[in-house]
Order: C-alpha cells, then sequence, then structure tokens
C-alpha cells in the first residue's frame, strides 16, 4: 500500500508541475486565467497556453517517461546503478549524427534530424553490442565499453563543430537538449511510441526482477539470458533514441529517476517503472520551467537544467558505490 501512495503522490507532484510549467515563463499567467485559456479559444493568453507551452509541457513528461524507464531497464540488465542511455553511448551516438544532418544537410525537411538521431542511437547500439560480444566481456563492464563508445561519438561531435564553426548554433542547441520551439508535431511523433513502448516496459518487469537475481539464478528459472537480454536492451534504446531524437540530448534522466525510484520503493519493478517514470516526467518539468525563469526574456535548456540537478547526483553514486566496493 504504501509503495501504491509513492506512486500516487508522484502523479499528482507531476500534475502539480505540469500547472506551473503552463503558468511561468517571460509571461506569467495566473490560475484563473491559464483555466479560461484552455476552455475559451479567445482567451487573452490562449495562443501563448495552447500552441506554445501546453505541447512543451506534453512532450516534457513523454520524453522524461521515455528517459526515465530507458534507464531503468538498462541499471536493472546490467546491475549497475550508474548505467543509463547517456552514459552507455546511446545518447551520443544520437547526437552525432544529428550533428551530422545539421553540419552537412541544413536545408534538409524538418523529419530527417529526428530521423537521423533515432538512426544514430540504434547504431551506438549495435555498435556497442558488436564490441561486447567480441570481448565476452560480463554485463557490468558494459558500461565501461558503453563509455568508450559515447566517448568514441563525442569526440566526432567535436570534430563537426571545429569543422564547420559558422553552423554551431542549431547544433549546440540540440545537443544540450531543449524544448524550445517544440510543438504538436514533437508531440504527435513521441506519443504513439511512448504509447506502445510503455505499457510493453511494464509487462516485462518479472522477467527484470529475475535478471536482478544474476545470470545463474535467471538460467535456472529458465530464462533465455541472451535472447531476453538482447530484446529488452533493445526496449530501453528504443525508448532513448525516440526521447532524443524528439528533444535533444538530455542527460541525467536515465540515471537519477531509476535510482530515486528504487530507494523509495524497493526492486521491484512493477512499482519501479512507473514511480521512474513519473518522477523522470517531473525532473523534466521542474528543469524546463526553472530554465524559462531564471534568466527572462532567455531560456535555459532543459538539458543544462537538468546536468545541474543530475550532476551533484552522479558524484554522490559514485562516492557511495566506492565506499560500497
Amino acid at each position: 500500500m504504501r509503495k501504491i501512495m509513492i506512486v500516487i503522490f508522484s502523479f499528482l507532484l507531476m500534475v502539480i508541475f505540469f500547472t506551473i510549467s503552463l503558468s511561468v515563463g517571460t509571461v506569467t499567467i495566473s490560475l484563473p486565467d491559464l483555466f479560461s485559456s484552455v476552455m475559451q479559444k479567445d482567451s487573452q493568453f490562449s495562443f501563448i497556453v495552447m500552441e506554445y507551452r501546453l505541447p512543451r509541457s506534453v512532450i516534457s513528461i513523454l520524453a522524461g517517461f521515455g528517459l526515465a524507464v530507458a534507464g531503468v531497464i538498462l541499471q536493472s540488465l546490467v546491475r549497475n546503478p550508474l548505467a543509463s542511455p547517456d552514459v552507455i553511448g546511446v545518447t551520443k551516438g544520437a547526437g552525432f549524427f544529428a550533428a551530422l544532418v545539421i553540419f552537412l544537410f541544413p536545408d534538409s525537411p524538418a523529419y530527417v534530424l529526428p530521423a537521423a538521431a533515432l538512426f544514430g542511437a540504434f547504431f551506438a547500439f549495435i555498435l556497442l553490442l558488436i564490441i561486447s560480444k567480441r570481448l565476452t566481456i560480463s554485463p557490468a563492464a558494459f558500461t565501461l565499453v558503453g563509455i568508450a563508445v559515447g566517448a568514441i561519438f563525442q569526440a566526432g561531435i567535436q570534430y563537426l563543430i571545429v569543422k564547420f564553426p559558422t553552423d554551431i548554433n542549431m547544433a549546440l542547441l540540440w545537443m544540450s537538449g531543449s524544448l524550445w520551439g517544440r510543438g504538436w508535431n514533437e508531440v504527435l511523433s513521441l506519443l504513439p511510441w511512448i504509447m506502445i513502448l510503455l505499457p510493453i516496459s511494464w509487462s516485462q518487469y518479472q522477467k527484470l526482477n529475475v535478471f536482478q537475481l544474476g545470470d545463474e539464478y535467471s538460467k535456472a528459472l529458465g530464462l533465455d539470458i541472451i535472447r531476453q537480454r538482447f530484446l529488452l536492451l533493445l526496449l530501453s534504446v528504443s525508448l532513448a533514441g525516440v526521447s532524443v531524437a524528439s528533444v535533444g540530448s538530455i542527460g541525467f534522466i536515465g540515471l537519477i529517476a531509476p535510482h530515486i525510484a528504487r530507494q523509495l520503493v524497493g526492486g521491484r519493478h512493477q512499482y519501479i517503472i512507473p514511480l521512474a517514470a513519473l518522477i523522470g516526467a517531473n525532473l523534466m518539468l521542474i528543469g524546463d520551467s526553472i530554465g524559462r525563469v531564471i534568466i527572462i526574456p532567455r531560456e535555459v535548456p532543459v538539458g543544462v537544467m537538468t546536468a545541474i540537478i543530475g550532476a551533484p547526483y552522479f558524484v554522490y553514486l559514485l562516492r557511495k558505490e566506492r565506499k560500497r566496493n
């Protein structure tokens, strides 16, 4: 009962942060005006709310869901609390291929950039699998290989920035993770993926619970480890890839949200998955809201805000793991 109450409380927090996200910005909108803007199309602030802030807030929630649940699956499979899509190179792969489009094909149609980012995420995943298989490494060492793969893509991004310094603004905005300019098109492109992949992820909670026991116990319980690990990794990369393709290279959500959820509700994935998804959405909403008001009329990208929130927590996790070992 306590675990269910924590999930419900996190949902209520998301509703509160969602309302705040609709209210704050260069123009602050009161709750009565916000309500009338949603209900009446000819209201004073209806255009700001319905065409600018509402889709932006919705995509914050959807991307937070995707990145957080991707982190849950990944951390459970490799049994490493420091693993996340951005740590193992998936986000960097998406960023590199997005940068290729921005720098080499600046006049491409709008749909090419997210498609390239999604392709880059899966390319990084395939490269990670190939290297891991050749080295026959343990699941724990999988994270270290991912860091190396991410470093390769990051070097490629830096090369493109140096090579094409005149086209740097759009690339930096995308790679820092920004919700600026996101509208209903991005919501409609991300929503079907999340609606399909999120229930599938939750349906795999029993397998994730078994994987937590270790490979030997998983085999003893009749689990096809290699096949199931591949399918679950593919699910994690799909969630991270579609999220990054929509909002850019946002880090730390997939690292922090699963760990906080695990601290609150224990190791049962039937609770971890929904709670982590809600925490991820809340972090996105908080980061975006603060980023919009901290230097009005300009804004700080949400990826920068999540990094400010997440970096100290990452250091805390490192110190905790060091003491444990």
